[in-house]
Parts: structure tokens; sequence; C-alpha cells
């Protein structure tokens, strides 16, 4: 994938993810981009309480990836580096 094309696809899922944060926040967790591969896999890291959570992989699944690929289809799936 072209550096353009990266940068546009970064923007369009820090912005979904910007959208989803406050409910993570409002159980005292969050999330971070990490990046976006080629195949279209979004890297992020959970963090506060959603790191030690044993729900994080359903709110990861379930919440966040379904999310991102509501807004951008293209996105093949979401996964967690510190998981």
């Amino acid at each position: 994938m072209d550096s353009t094309k990266k940068t546009e696809y970064t923007e369009r899922i820090i912005k979904v993810l910007d959208m989803v944060r406050p409910y993570l926040n409002a159980d005292g967790g969050d999330i971070e981009f990490v990046n976006v591969t080629d195949d279209l896999t979004v890297q992020v890291n959970l963090t506060g309480a959603c790191h030690a959570c044993p729900m994080s992989i359903q709110t990861l699944k379930f919440g966040v990836e379904n999310a991102v690929k509501n807004a951008i289809p293209e996105i093949k799936e979401v996964v967690a580096m510190n998981l």
C-alpha cells in the first residue's frame, strides 16, 4: 500500500477509535492506534483497565472491530498487540 493510502486509512481509523474511546474510558480503559498493515489489519494497544480485563477480547472484537469495519468495510480485522 502506498504511503498516501496508508495515511488516508490511518486518519479514518483514528476517527473511529476516537468515537469508541469514550465507552472504553467510562470503564477506566483506553485504546491506542499502532499501525495499519498492508493487508488492512488494524493493530492497536488496549490500555488502562482494558489491558487486564478478562472481557478485553470481546470488547476488541464485538465493539472496536465492529465499529471500525462498519465505518471502513475494507478493513480485515483489528488485533491488540499487547494481549
